[in-house]
């Protein structure tokens, strides 16, 4: 009598097991293909709204302006490229000499990385910015699986160009302030196209905050920056890798 007990709670936990085994199975294919089916049509359509967009419009407002290629000034892709990642090009989502390089810095609590070795590439920032949410804590770690994820897909799926026009046209620029039409109308009165080199490297300089490193009026921090941009614009704007991104 206990024996056949035991077998019946045996057979009631295989059960539940094998449901929830189940249930979870379905679920992360369900999210597989809805992830991978937003971000083929991302491939041509911005997307509509983002977390972190959500989250700043409630305090901020929100300003935004998608617009396309042509209308962003290559002096702001050249900038972009030139303090984030200078090996955007060459990367495949991931710079991992980096990320040793952030580690082993952190650990022995030496200096910052220098400008344009970021251990967090523009393609993981897109990915974080379009798909995922802002934040640090555990919550930073929680998101590096997922982040990983869409890289990889975006790398894939869209390809360098596409990465660079949609990073620049979500990221977050002040205070509710998201992409370069935006923050180029906002801090300069005139339309992205139409940023100088200066301009653009102030706007590239508020990152990776924008709501303290200000643009107007220009925060010590921004001052500070820009001109290093410029300089690192220079240095790497007669790459041939570089100029096939930058130009139109």
């Amino acid at each position: 009598m206990g024996s056949a007990s035991k077998s019946k709670s045996t057979s009631k936990k295989s059960t539940l097991l094998s449901r929830i085994w189940r249930f979870t199975k379905r679920l992360f294919l369900i999210m597989f293909i809805s992830s991978l089916l937003y971000v083929i049509i991302c491939r041509w359509v911005m997307p509509p709204i983002t977390l972190t967009q959500i989250d700043n419009g409630i305090s901020y407002g929100l300003k935004r302006d998608y617009v396309a290629r042509v209308n962003i000034s290559p002096n702001a892709r050249l900038a972009a490229i030139a303090s984030e990642d200078q090996l955007f090009p060459d990367h495949y989502g991931f710079d991992f000499q980096a990320i040793e390089k952030s580690f082993s810095q952190k650990k022995h609590k030496k200096k910052k990385l220098p400008l344009g070795a970021a251990a967090s590439t523009i393609s993981q920032q897109t990915a974080k910015n379009v798909f995922l949410w802002q934040g640090g804590g555990i919550w930073k770690y929680i998101r590096k699986v997922p982040e990983a994820y869409f890289t990889v897909l975006i790398e894939l799926i869209w390809g360098k160009k596409r990465i660079l026009d949609v990073y620049l046209n979500t990221i977050e620029m002040g205070s509710g302030i998201f992409g370069i039409e935006a923050a180029s109308q906002a801090y300069f009165n005139k339309p992205a196209k139409d940023l100088t080199r200066q301009q653009a490297a102030m706007i590239i300089a508020c990152l990776p905050n924008p709501k303290k490193f200000t643009v107007v009026p220009e925060s010590g921090r921004v001052a500070w920056r820009y001109p290093q941009i410029l300089r690192e614009m220079h240095n790497i704007e007669d790459d041939e890798d570089v100029q096939k991104l930058v130009m139109p």
